[in-house]
């Protein structure tokens, strides 16, 4: 029997699997989409502030859900302010001058 002093590798998936998002549910997602349709001006990217607004504007959702909501918001929201065109700002967030 011989040993072998190779070091192993569990990585078993194709390299171009590495970086792979994160998978979310759709009840996530419809439920983040709907809290976003309904009050737009009242969430932004960050998560503190999603979480207490998922917390007060959802009912019976556990902790879980809840920080998945918000950081799903969090991240939709961030991702859409990349994409907005360069000629065009997006709006200011509470507290902010203009």
């Amino acid at each position: 029997m011989s040993i072998s002093l190779e070091p192993k590798t569990n990585n078993v998936y194709p390299k171009e699997l590495e970086y792979l998002g994160n998978v979310r549910t759709d009840q996530v997602k419809r439920t983040a989409k709907e809290l976003i349709r309904r009050f737009p001006d009242k969430f932004n990217n960050d998560f503190e502030n999603n979480k207490h607004l998922v917390s007060t504007l959802t009912q019976g959702t556990t902790i879980k859900i809840r920080n998945q909501i918000a950081g799903y918001i969090a991240r939709y929201l961030a991702v859409e302010q990349e994409e907005a065109p360069e000629g065009e700002e997006p709006p200011a967030e509470e507290g902010e001058a203009t």
